[in-house]
């Protein structure tokens, strides 16, 4: 239960962006966060020109509360991330509002953006199961304000939805990215079982968090209904201003396919443009080195993976930006496309998770491709990752490459529910202009969870010096924490 708002509410504050920029769309759909470029990252807490890594841990035990939640920062450097020049926050940390509670989840979602727009990005995290006062599961978010020294929980911020409702969730989903010219920073956007919020920093209203509008996604509406899992962003029409993409899956008389909306950004506002065929997992990068960001969807459940053929094992879906957006029509990959190593089958979960950058230094941008649910031989959930490369025709299978934890080099070994691959991140953190792969493992160790790193050489991702870590590593608790839930793009 979060018993005291901020104090920090007095010298910072949001207000919710103008919705009458919002063109309304059906009410069943959802749109969600941006950033001008998804490329552009923007995960620098302490302004030092390397990108830092922010990991969620939503079962952690903290003050003897399970589930409370905590998440980990790790600054990066010329020598990139390790061990040792960590951070760690909670609802326990001095400065956030709030208390440790059973099953807060503390880090189910996280994300980042310059918020208050004065050079330094800032931490924004999910509390999903929040009680605010006797409505359970409300939600709440936590802003940690970045600075010369890194993130700190001092001065931290506090927003909530205007009238919470039991299993609201509000939180569940966060991005943040300039997608208006309305403020001087990021608009932070915030999701939760029904609805989409803006939000943008104003410190000429220091003690108000104004509701002007909300995006509305539970109602009915013909054709379909949509119930909205994840955001991503990207600037798809090449217009300076991020694009919001919300992806999720159909309810209704024909349940579990993948959908998603897609919203421009507009120096006025958003608009709502129109419903895209995949998700519910979705990611943004420039595939072919044209200048427009790409939208990649992946639907790890879907009842017809392929549309128009019956396929099993997760389907990934591309589509090339352009002068409208994202492309009308998707290229679809699965498993069995060729090229791809491996082999579909069902319960595989391809595409649990996505990721895209250049982890080469090419110029393209590749994707890399979580399964969390993939066997490997014997071993059931054990998990697997795989990266497909960037060219100027689009998504390649030429150089594909995957990996496991009985992959060699790889530390660790396959086992029963690992989900290895169930988040995978692209990183930067030592600029090298090549993009490392972190890959979680939630499950490792019966929910304790771990992340590994897996270099970028010339040649892409190698896993030749790989290594491992989970929370105990950064100084955390561990057990039973599923580390890695949660990592900012």
């Amino acid at each position: 239960m979060r018993k005291n708002r901020s104090a920090a509410l007095a010298a910072a504050t949001f207000l919710l962006v103008s919705g009458a920029a919002i063109a309304t769309a059906p009410s069943a759909y959802a749109g969600v966060p941006g950033s001008t470029r998804a490329s552009d990252r923007n995960t620098d807490f302490n302004g030092d020109g390397y990108e830092d890594v922010l990991v969620g841990a939503p079962g952690a035990t903290v003050s003897g509360k399970s589930g409370a939640g905590l998440v980990t920062v790790q600054y990066g450097s010329a020598r990139g991330i390790g061990t040792s020049d960590v951070a760690r926050f909670s609802q326990s940390t001095s400065g956030i509002a709030g208390a440790a509670e059973i099953g807060d989840g503390f880090g189910r979602a996280v994300a980042t953006g310059d918020l208050d727009g004065d050079g330094f990005d800032d931490a924004v995290v999910g509390i999903p199961g929040e009680d605010l006062g006797t409505v359970k599961d409300a939600g709440g978010v936590a802003i940690l304000w970045g600075s010369k020294a890194g993130l700190k929980g001092a001065e931290s911020d506090w927003l909530e939805t205007e009238e919470p409702t039991a299993g609201e969730r509000f939180g569940v989903g966060l991005a943040a990215a300039r997608f208006t010219a309305e403020t001087d920073g990021d608009i932070l956007a915030v999701l939760d079982g029904d609805d989409l919020e803006l939000f943008g920093y104003d410190d000429s209203a220091p003690s108000s968090l104004r509701r002007q509008s909300t995006q509305e996604f539970g109602a009915e509406a013909e054709p379909r209904d949509i119930l909205p899992k994840s955001l991503t962003t990207g600037d798809y029409d090449k217009n300076g201003f991020a694009d919001l993409i919300v992806s999720g899956v159909s309810v209704g008389d024909e349940p579990g396919h993948g959908w998603s909306t897609y919203l421009s950004g507009q120096a006025d506002g958003l608009t709502y443009e129109r419903d895209l065929r995949g998700g519910p997992v979705a990611a943004s990068g420039d595939i072919n080195d044209d200048g427009y960001d790409d939208l990649v969807t992946g639907e790890p459940n879907s009842p017809d993976d392929n549309p128009g053929e019956t396929m099993t094992g997760g389907l990934v879906g591309v589509r090339l930006g352009g002068p409208d957006g994202p492309a009308a029509e998707p290229d679809w990959w699965v498993q069995d496309s060729p090229g791809v190593p491996g082999v579909a089958e069902a319960g595989d979960g391809w595409g649990s998770d996505l990721s895209v950058a250049d982890t080469d230094g090419d110029g393209y941008a590749d994707v890399a491709i979580g399964a969390a649910g993939e066997d490997i031989g014997t071993v059931e959930d054990a998990g697997a990752v795989w990266v497909l490369r960037g060219s100027a025709a689009g998504l390649t299978s030429s150089g594909a490459r995957s990996w496991d934890q009985n992959s060699a080099d790889v530390p660790g070994a396959a086992e029963k529910g690992d989900k290895w691959g169930a988040q995978v991140r692209l990183t930067d953190p030592n600029r090298a202009g090549r993009f490392g792969l972190l890959a979680a493992a939630p499950g490792e160790n019966t929910g304790d969870g771990h992340v590994w790193v897996l270099s970028a050489g010339a040649g892409g991702i190698t896993a030749s010096g790989s290594w491992t870590y989970n929370a105990a590593s950064l100084g955390a608790p561990y057990v039973d924490t599923s580390f890695g839930s949660a990592i900012d793009e």
